[in-house]
């Protein structure tokens, strides 16, 4: 069965995380992504590493079922070559530096006037406009500059999320907004432009943080996997070294927890520990009592007693566990894609439409489909 974004053609002049993310998402649904590349060297991201065969986990990642096309965009002929496929686009997304597009001809005010369907996607560290607009903007950076870092990691050293938020939320962004942009051209016969910045992704993602430090003075404190303002929230270990992660969210739950899973009701009613907000303040003399508890169990008594009392809880996995992960197993999450290396593993997108497949195609070599783009452009001269 087809795809919801078959037919729609998306040009790409793309490097790093963010654009690849959004454009992957578009090939994903159908959409045919045709990736702009530098002659010879590709996107940066090629060579971050060489652990998946050779080739970059990254590019790995975000780069299936695109067509890889190298084109200098500094020569006129190439350049040419990136309009003529722009005149048959629907969609273009960039992630130069800034002012970078507007240098190539490749700006958004210029497109839109020569070509009035097209979608233009800006993607960029700060935005278009403001003190910080030509600032480098590597995702480390922007954590930083957002405030993320500030609130992960223990009370003793800050740290950085472990996968590249910022770059993941401005490319799902771009993704959401391309396919708003669509629908509003179904209705209008027009194309937009839209602009996404890593720094506003990364910033609305703040939210329940900055309102925390905005309106009640402090901000939330790092605590590692534990949380700000609830608790017992985060991890547990029992006695035979078994990780455990729980989460109480309410009165009704804090009650349960202590009578089945402590089986010890009186800490339920602990002046320290009757309310979420004492149990916070307390939170050392509360993991002292949960911990001497625990510490008597073994990692499957222990969630046995957490199911049998529907508390929310979980095991803290290392990665080769969530490559083997019963779930995605059970689930068939897992197949293949082919790639210049061979077939390599690649999971299943998060959007599942009943009796269709996502695309799954191959992760492109640098080029590799320059020839047969240039045909299908002659074709359609």
């Amino acid at each position: 069965m087809s795809l919801s974004l078959d037919g729609i053609v998306v040009v790409s002049c793309e490097q790093a995380v963010a654009a690849p993310m959004a454009t992957r998402q578009l090939a994903d649904l159908g959409a045919r992504v045709i990736k702009i590349e530098r002659p010879g060297s590709g996107d940066f991201a090629r060579g971050y590493d060489e652990t998946v065969r050779g080739m970059s986990s990254h590019f790995v990642w975000l780069n299936r079922s695109k067509e890889s096309v190298a084109l200098d965009l500094k020569d006129p002929d190439d350049h040419a070559t990136v309009l003529r496929l722009l005149e048959r686009a629907d969609v273009f997304v960039q992630n130069f530096a800034p002012g970078a597009a507007d240098r190539l001809g490749l700006g958004a005010a210029a497109l839109r006037e020569r070509f009035g369907r097209l979608i233009t996607c800006s993607i960029s560290g700060y935005g278009s406009s403001g003190p910080y607009r030509d600032a480098k903007a590597y995702d480390l950076l922007i954590q930083s500059e957002a405030g993320l870092v500030s609130i992960t990691g223990t009370p003793e050293a800050p740290a950085k999320s472990g996968i590249p938020a910022a770059d993941i939320g401005a490319g799902m962004y771009a993704f959401s907004g391309i396919l708003a942009a669509l629908y509003e051209r179904e209705r209008t016969g027009e194309g937009t432009d839209l602009e996404v910045s890593l720094f506003d992704s990364l910033v609305e993602w703040m939210g329940y943080p900055l309102y925390y430090a905005g309106y009640g003075g402090t901000p939330p404190q790092r605590t590692g996997t534990s949380h700000a303002a609830i608790a017992p929230y985060g991890t547990f270990t029992a006695g035979d070294g078994t990780d455990v992660v729980l989460s109480i969210q309410n009165e009704r739950e804090w009650v349960t927890f202590c009578e089945v899973v402590l089986r010890r009701p009186e800490i339920a009613t602990d002046p320290r520990f009757d309310t979420g907000h004492r149990r916070v303040e307390h939170r050392p003399e509360l993991h002292a009592q949960i911990d001497a508890v625990f510490g008597t169990l073994d990692g499957t008594e222990l969630t046995g007693r957490l199911a049998d009392a529907r508390i929310a809880h979980a095991r803290q996995r290392e990665l080769p566990d969530v490559l083997d992960h019963p779930q995605l197993t059970a689930r068939d999450r897992w197949t293949e894609v082919d790639s210049p290396a061979g077939p390599v593993r690649a999971v299943l997108p998060p959007i599942t439409f009943t009796g269709r497949s996502a695309r799954m195609g191959p992760v492109p070599a640098i080029g590799e489909h320059t020839d047969a783009v240039l045909a299908w452009l002659d074709e359609r001269s």
